[in-house]
């Protein structure tokens, strides 16, 4: 049996072995909110998923695990490896009972997952036919509302001109089935979520490198319907041509982002927050993970923002977390990948580089 398929399973007591201490009180936050460790030791988490049984399951990259982390609503109290030896497992998303994993080019399905953390079943191949591409080949996956699961495929390069499925989000039937382009022209999204109401796609999007500090934006998109292009490799932020490829087609084809973000803050996971522990305001507003900037002459971004909508406008967009850049050192200590809401309404952040998981909660002062 190939690597990808081997499960190990270990088990870790919070508390066992001895942690790093986490700087968690330079987290800034709005009045009233708090942000402690949900659990630390978990090396890479990536992006983040809730099973029925409130089990959250968290990909890696290049630790090629999937933990499942066991807690009491507030902090964990055991994070065990559910599979092992996979190529990038990033994403994971959960239906049916059943966990989801996508690596780079497979989608593997691990049956009543939460029956077996102690023994994982063998998993099951749902598609393999995606490219083999390293380069933005990782992928975060959700399951949208009208049941098929979303497969982002980003651009295997920082600007190029390839044909489906590159630089596109997909979508396959549970099975594994009908696999189609639902979007084009999306350079490399780590995050998506669907408007509680519309029920309409919106997502982060990356913006290509190379063109200086300040350009171009990343994106925040929104797919009012399957089959619309977003402007990757011709056109970025919606105004400006790309230097290479913008003359084949004009920025006027395409959809425009719904808002601009900063150039290179690498925006990735993304969830609508329905909970009613937040203040209202925040009711339907979307939280973004900013992991941060690689190659910026100045770090930014390493925070976690919160976007308001009202119908196809982005009415407001602003700091909610920040504090992991020391902006004066130009260090990071944190980079936050994915969001995910808590049944009680709180909010959990991954930290691939901390190694951790935070839960910000609320509570009137």
């Amino acid at each position: 049996m190939r690597l990808a398929l081997t499960l190990i399973l270990a088990t870790f007591s919070i508390g066992a072995a001895a942690q790093p201490a986490i700087p968690i009180d330079r987290v800034g936050l709005p009045a009233g909110f708090d942000i402690q460790v949900f659990a630390s030791g978990v090396k890479g988490a990536r992006s983040m998923a809730l099973g029925a049984g409130n089990t959250l399951f968290v990909g890696t990259q290049g630790e090629g695990k999937v933990y499942a982390i066991q807690h009491d609503g507030t902090k964990a109290t055991q994070v065990l490896t559910v599979a092992s030896g996979l190529n990038t497992p990033n994403g994971v998303a959960v239906k049916d009972g059943a966990l989801y994993v996508a690596e780079i080019d497979k989608i593997w399905r691990y049956d009543a997952i939460e029956k077996n953390l102690a023994n994982p079943p063998k998993p099951v191949l749902v598609y393999g036919k995606y490219p083999t591409d390293r380069h933005h080949g990782w992928k975060f996956i959700r399951f949208g509302p009208d049941g098929w699961l979303y497969v982002p495929v980003g651009a295997p390069c920082n600007v190029c001109e390839k044909a489906d499925p590159y630089s596109s989000i997909t979508r396959i039937k549970p099975d594994g089935s009908q696999m189609e382009v639902y979007a084009r022209g999306v350079r490399n999204s780590v995050g998506f979520d669907w408007h509680p109401v519309t029920r309409e796609l919106w997502f982060t999007d990356n913006g290509r490198d190379m063109l200086g500090d300040d350009l171009p934006p990343d994106e925040l998109n929104h797919a009012t319907k399957a089959g619309q292009h977003f402007g990757f490799p011709y056109c970025h932020g919606g105004d400006l041509p790309d230097p290479e490829f913008g003359t084949k087609r004009p920025c006027g084809e395409f959809v425009a982002p719904a808002k601009k973000f900063s150039a290179h803050v690498a925006s990735l996971g993304m969830r609508f927050y329905t909970g009613s522990m937040f203040p209202l305001e925040y009711r339907n507003a979307i939280f973004i993970a900013e992991h941060g900037s690689w190659n910026r002459s100045k770090k930014s971004g390493y925070r976690v923002m919160v976007a308001r909508v009202d119908g196809n406008n982005v009415v407001d967009h602003k700091v909610f977390a920040d504090g992991f850049l020391d902006v004066g050192a130009d260090t990071a200590w944190g980079r936050p990948v994915d969001v995910q809401q808590m049944p009680d309404g709180s909010l959990l952040v991954s930290d691939d580089k901390a190694g951790a998981i935070y839960r910000i909660s609320y509570a009137h002062k």
